[in-house]
């Protein structure tokens, strides 16, 4: 209230020597002033009650008799009239914009936090300390207390209420401890827009924690240290870039202020990065298996023209970009179709995101022992020193100009996994500037 009477004394004190170049009843705008900047700080009644000091101060400052609260001129009743409902819808507009700038914050807060909480809990491999890392930042976020994750079903007590942190399936994997007396607006945040998303990111730390687990079981897998610290480093960036943007464009939609447009374009984007969430998590299961020796190829004669053929047109690219060329006489291979069809699916998709707008190739030969399927593309070639690096996990090498490509650095590593397992080959042979030429050599057993 002290600064209401403060700027009200400020634009009273204002007027006086602009008395002089302008008419007494025109300048009450300069009360708005003051009406607008209370409003906008501290919300709609604080600067009602300033119109209505603005209103007194103007009557009994400017408008004749002055020193008194009465109005002679019945004109001077219309301007007064006038201020006071200019002032009280100023005081309801500047409400308004406080309230969304105040919303804005709190979604961008809210994102923020979700992005913290996914870099906490994905990066760390120690998930119970990550755990308590996250709750301290959920308490620092929403100035609370204090705040508490512990694995399992905990019950709350007299000073703290639990908030049961839930699987899809309904499993409570954690619960969420926070002081039982919250202010509204804070609870209405924590439920809405905090525990949705750690429940997610919850979910994943768990499930990550059982996939080492198991891992570490195993003997292959037990010599496969740089493999599964690559697999984390994954999880910790490439998992959480699709995931912090479904839960921000989640939160996003809830929004009462959003037009047709922008829940479409949100929810296409939800879409999008659902479906990258997607591959990644089955390209690293496919790198999982392979790495723990879980992969049994079928034995089964497969057609090496059906399955060039599936994998281009799964790919998101005009038909035309990849160019088939098959001989008719080329024999049959054993091995496991949807394997193989994945082995040329994954080549397909680097080719082409290598090659631009240049077409791929796709060619066949063979001898009376192997089959050999060439994949081509025109993009800017592979440096000698690259050319193995590139089938490792997670490598991505460098583009025209040293930026990377995107891609999860999964395709090349479980192409070739897969071509192994079938008892076969997978090579790349490349100039710089001169594109790149996969070869999958596949042994052709003979026929009685």
């Amino acid at each position: 209230m002290l600064c209401a009477i403060a700027t009200v004394a400020l634009a009273t004190a204002a007027i006086y020597p602009l008395k002089t170049i302008a008419p007494v009843v025109s300048l009450s705008v300069v009360y708005l002033l003051p009406v607008l900047l209370i409003s906008s700080i501290w919300g709609l009644f604080p600067g009602l009650a300033t119109s209505l000091l603005s209103a007194a101060s103007f009557n009994f400052f400017q408008i004749p008799p002055m020193g008194r609260f009465t109005i002679t001129d019945s004109r001077n009743w219309v301007a007064l009239g006038a201020f006071m409902t200019v002032s009280i819808v100023s005081s309801g507009i500047a409400e308004i914009a406080r309230a969304r700038s105040v919303e804005a914050d709190q979604r961008r807060a809210e994102a923020d936090l979700a992005a913290t909480l996914a870099r906490e809990l994905l990066a760390d491999a120690d998930t119970s300390q990550a755990l308590a890392t996250a709750a301290h930042r959920i308490a620092s976020a929403l100035g609370l207390a204090s705040a508490a994750i512990e694995l399992g079903g905990v019950p709350g007590d007299d000073r703290r209420e639990a908030i049961p942190l839930k699987d899809t399936d309904g499993t409570v994997n954690a619960t969420l401890l926070v002081p039982r007396t919250l202010p509204s607006d804070t609870a209405a945040r924590l439920r809405l827009g905090v525990v949705p998303a750690l429940e997610a990111l919850v979910a994943i730390a768990l499930r990550r924690d059982q996939v080492q687990t198991e891992a570490v079981q195993t003997e292959a897998l037990r010599r496969s240290d740089e493999v599964k610290t690559a697999l984390l480093r994954a999880v910790s960036h490439d998992l959480r870039t699709p995931l912090t943007a479904i839960v921000a464009a989640g939160h996003a939609l809830s929004s009462p202020s959003l037009t047709e447009d922008d829940r479409t374009e949100l929810a296409e984007a939800v879409v999008s990065e659902g479906a990258r969430l997607a591959s990644l998590v089955e390209k690293l299961l496919d790198l999982s298996r392979l790495q723990a020796g879980g992969v049994h190829p079928a034995r089964e004669w497969v057609s090496v023209e059906d399955v060039v053929l599936a994998a281009r047109d799964g790919l998101a690219v005009p038909e035309q970009h990849v160019r088939v060329s098959i001989p008719p006489d080329l024999p049959s291979v054993r091995g496991d179709a949807a394997q193989l069809e994945r082995v040329f699916a994954n080549l397909l998709e680097n080719a082409s995101r290598y090659a631009g707008t240049a077409p791929v190739s796709v060619n066949a030969t063979h001898t009376d022992s192997k089959v050999i399927v060439s994949v081509v593309d025109q993009g800017p070639g592979i440096a000698e020193a690259e050319l193995q690096r590139i089938f490792e996990p997670f490598y991505r090498g460098p583009a025209a100009g040293g930026s990377q490509w995107t891609g999860s650095g999964l395709g090349l590593a479980i192409a070739r996994g897969f071509v192994e397992a079938s008892g076969g080959s997978l090579t790349a042979e490349s100039l710089p500037g001169q594109g790149t030429t996969f070869s999958v050599t596949l042994p052709v057993e003979p026929t009685s």
